[in-house]
């Protein structure tokens, strides 16, 4: 048997072993399907700590234009604009997905609101403290002509909080080992306001005051934090 017979056989067997060892290792169950299902509708409360639903309608999460991508990749979506005692308002929405697997991946303020026409000014990673611990957030200021919004969003993968690409990759691959596809969503709250530092002071408070309303399993479900303080 000569050389070249022998390197086209190592091929063969190599690319035969990495397919059947991509079918074995490929994720099948998703994690949505175990317990209750997720209804973003009924999930977060219309009412809670002062803050009250109104009829105003808020942003949209994507370009309108992309209605066949967002079909693909969200299971639902949630929008609600809020306001509260103060006569403060915020637009909550919420985009859930059932499979996070890489070609499902959630679409981010960071590429959603330029693709809408808006220059994303500055972008920053933060933490908000919570009763219940701190949630890992981005803070992008966006501004559509002499709109200024500013707006804090976080994504999940399962029930972790992840942000940025190479931790979102690294949940993934922690579900993938074991079989499993997990679901996520990501959560954005924003303010229409010139001013800057007013515009995150709120959201932050609402962030806060929206946590404190979900009950324990609900609570890590959309924000990653357990019942005990961290």
């Amino acid at each position: 048997m000569n050389k070249l017979i022998i390197q086209v056989i190592i091929v063969f067997v190599t690319m035969v072993s990495a397919s059947v060892a991509s079918t074995i290792l490929r994720p099948t169950h998703k994690i949505a399907k175990d317990g209750d299902p997720i209804v973003l509708e009924t999930l977060i409360p219309k009412q809670f700590s002062g803050w009250h639903e109104i009829e105003l309608g808020g942003a949209n999460i994507v370009n309108p234009q992309q209605k066949e991508e967002i079909e693909r990749i969200y299971s639902q979506t949630l929008s609600r604009t809020y306001v509260n005692d103060k006569g403060e308002y915020v637009m909550l929405s919420i985009a859930y997905g059932e499979d996070q697997s890489d070609s499902n991946q959630l679409h981010l303020p960071d590429v959603c609101y330029p693709a809408q026409g808006f220059q994303v000014k500055s972008s920053s990673k933060d933490t908000i403290a919570t009763a219940f611990g701190a949630i890992q957030v981005k803070k992008l200021l966006t501004v559509l002509g002499t709109r200024s919004e500013p707006l804090t969003y976080w994504t999940t993968v399962g029930d972790k909080v992840a942000i940025g690409g190479k931790a979102v990759k690294l949940e993934q691959l922690k579900y993938g080992f074991n079989g499993k596809i997990p679901d996520g969503m990501i959560v954005r709250v924003s303010t229409i306001t010139l001013d800057e530092q007013y515009g995150f002071d709120v959201q932050q408070r609402f962030i806060q005051d929206v946590v404190a309303s979900l009950n324990p399993q609900d609570r890590q479900r959309v924000a990653g934090l357990h019942t005990g303080i961290e």
